[in-house]
């Protein structure tokens, strides 16, 4: 598969999408139902939908009944945590023996064109920066997705969390399992901007931009304090009237849903001809520059919010003119303090 014909790489050998990134058409005002209908497989293909067929295969073999669940015991939860561990292991395994172990598509369509295990890094535990992220992962990152699994099942199972039947409430539980992936893409840019304010930035969401070249590993490589924050999407339900299932769909949509923005590469090649795209450009973008794109461009909250990058020469050049017009800001204010000052 010859990727220069959907991008082009510069002599480091990263490579870079010909097409700047889009938001969602669901937001555009005027109206664009033509853009919406075109859009919209995208919406369920291939990520959503998969998503959900694992949260339905989970209650279907994996869940245990209501009455196990109305009480805490050892028993389920570490079948839950052996079960989302192997999960993990198997899912991002795939991703990461496809493209970073085995090589099979060596490093066509890929963002960044060295691999992590390439290189030592003193910014990971044993300067190893897969190593680290895998630790992070199973070590913290499924052990907090076990804990706000088992506290919903919990809530469910006791009466807590509103709990509708499919058959009774078909178009109501419709609805709320369509708007999952806003209810994330909402949380994720309301936690990603709080963990970006300098005290939790140096303490907690730092660890995961050591990963300046993410890989799979590196999707649920957090601080605990994030991973509780991430995993919290789940809490919504809660308060929505929905049904354990769409409750899981919305964790896996979290858990599992981390690879895409993180694999780096744009594209996965299966077989001899056929590409999925990963959509993860968006959250590279952030990885390399930090401050754009907090959130994944479903709800166009960058846009609003003046944080949007879309890989562009225009892109580059408006976040170039915010960072000007920040040190402008900042010089002025360390002026005028510096003023007082010697007044006093």
């Amino acid at each position: 598969m010859d990727d220069l014909k959907f991008g082009k790489r510069n002599k480091r050998g990263d490579w870079a999408p010909d097409r700047s990134v889009e938001t969602a058409p669901l937001f555009a005002f005027p109206p664009q139902l033509t853009a919406v209908l075109k859009w919209l497989p995208h919406y369920f293909l291939p990520w959503n939908l998969v998503f959900a067929i694992s949260a339905l295969a989970y209650w279907a073999w994996i869940i245990p009944p209501v009455e196990t669940m109305q009480t805490l015991s050892l028993g389920w939860i570490a079948w839950l945590y052996a079960v989302n561990t192997v999960a993990v292991l198997l899912f991002y395994g795939a991703f990461e023996l496809h493209l970073y172990v085995l090589k099979r598509q060596e490093n066509r369509f890929k963002y960044n064109g060295k691999f992590p295990a390439e290189q030592k890094n003193s910014a990971f535990l044993f300067q190893r920066q897969n190593l680290d992220n895998m630790l992070r992962t199973f070590l913290s990152g499924v052990v907090i997705w076990t804990a706000v699994e088992v506290g919903m099942l919990l809530a469910y199972a006791n009466g807590y969390a509103p709990w509708l039947g499919f058959a009774e409430n078909p178009w109501t539980l419709a609805l709320v399992a369509l708007v999952v992936p806003m209810i994330h893409e909402f949380h994720f840019f309301c936690i990603h901007r709080l963990i970006h304010t300098p005290f939790l930035y140096k303490w907690v969401h730092s660890v995961h931009h050591n990963s300046v070249n993410p890989s799979p590993w590196s999707s649920l490589s957090m601080h605990p304090v994030e991973h509780l924050l991430y995993f919290g999407t789940a809490f919504y339900h809660l308060l929505l009237p929905s049904n354990p299932i769409i409750m899981l769909y919305q964790l896996h949509y979290a858990g599992f849903g981390a690879i895409p923005g993180h694999v780096g590469f744009d594209k996965v090649e299966i077989g001899k001809d056929g590409l999925v795209d990963s959509h993860a450009y968006a959250h590279y973008l952030h990885h390399k520059y930090f401050e754009v794109n907090y959130g994944d461009a479903l709800i166009p909250l960058d846009k609003w919010f003046g944080t949007w990058h879309d890989g562009s020469p225009e892109g580059e050049a408006q976040m170039q003119e915010r960072y000007r017009r920040r040190k402008e800001k900042l010089a002025a204010r360390k002026a005028r303090l510096e003023v007082e000052g010697a007044a006093e």
